[in-house]
């Protein structure tokens, strides 16, 4: 495995991107960050975040006590200035449903070598606030990285929010952060991996929807573990 290393223009891109995300966040909306101090800084870790829209990762990337490395997918890198901003930023591309063997090495070089991720377990947006059943791919990564998760409840970042600051109503966004999650070493083995997997996964998703309102729970309605 390849160590990781961020190339220096993406450093020198990220120096003036971030605080510029912050200001127009500021000016358009009013946000609200709770849970910093759940952030074990300098040290390897997964932020899973529950995604309705795009602008939930410049927010979490912005408004984060340091500079993480994100996965998004693939197909936006497509899209005129969204795909500019994710190349800048240094985003990798996923590409949904693809097993990439590559692709996972970079990700655990990244972890090993000490940056934090940020992840949709969803793989997708979900455009509504309901959250989506999660993939299981986030549960391959909690697997073999053994580090631990950050979960990341957002609010407020609907479709919608450009339109309700346009007309200066200044939307309230959240970024609720939760403790940490450590998953043992010692997998299940009355189950399949696959199953094993989706189970963690899901896991992470019903502590996310703890952080969350009702309406946000979607699949994880009932099923939500509160924060402790």
């Amino acid at each position: 495995m390849k160590p990781y290393h961020i190339p220096l223009y993406i450093k020198f891109n990220r120096a003036f991107m971030l605080p510029a995300f912050r200001m127009i966040y500021r000016m358009l909306g009013r946000v609200k960050v709770t849970g910093q101090e759940n952030v074990p800084l300098g040290k390897p870790y997964v932020i899973a975040m529950n995604h309705i829209s795009i602008f939930d990762p410049p927010l979490v990337v912005s408004f984060w006590p340091e500079a993480p490395e994100v996965m998004g997918a693939a197909d936006v890198f497509d899209k005129k200035g969204q795909g500019q901003i994710l190349a800048m930023y240094g985003v990798i591309p996923v590409h949904r449903g693809d097993y990439d063997r590559a692709l996972l090495d970079k990700v655990f070089a990244i972890l090993k070598s000490g940056s934090p991720l940020v992840i949709a377990p969803e793989g997708g947006r979900s455009h509504v606030p309901a959250m989506q059943r999660a993939m299981p791919g986030v549960g391959y990564i909690i697997e073999h990285a053994q580090v631990p998760v950050i979960p990341v409840g957002l609010v407020g970042t609907t479709d919608d929010f450009w339109q309700r600051a346009r007309k200066g109503l200044k939307p309230q966004l959240e970024m609720r952060i939760g403790k940490p999650i450590i998953f043992p070493s010692i997998t299940e083995t009355s189950i399949t991996r696959k199953e094993s997997r989706q189970k963690k996964a899901d896991y992470v998703m019903r502590i996310i929807a703890g952080l969350l309102p009702e309406e946000y729970h979607g699949v994880y309605a009932r099923q939500a573990i509160a924060p402790v």
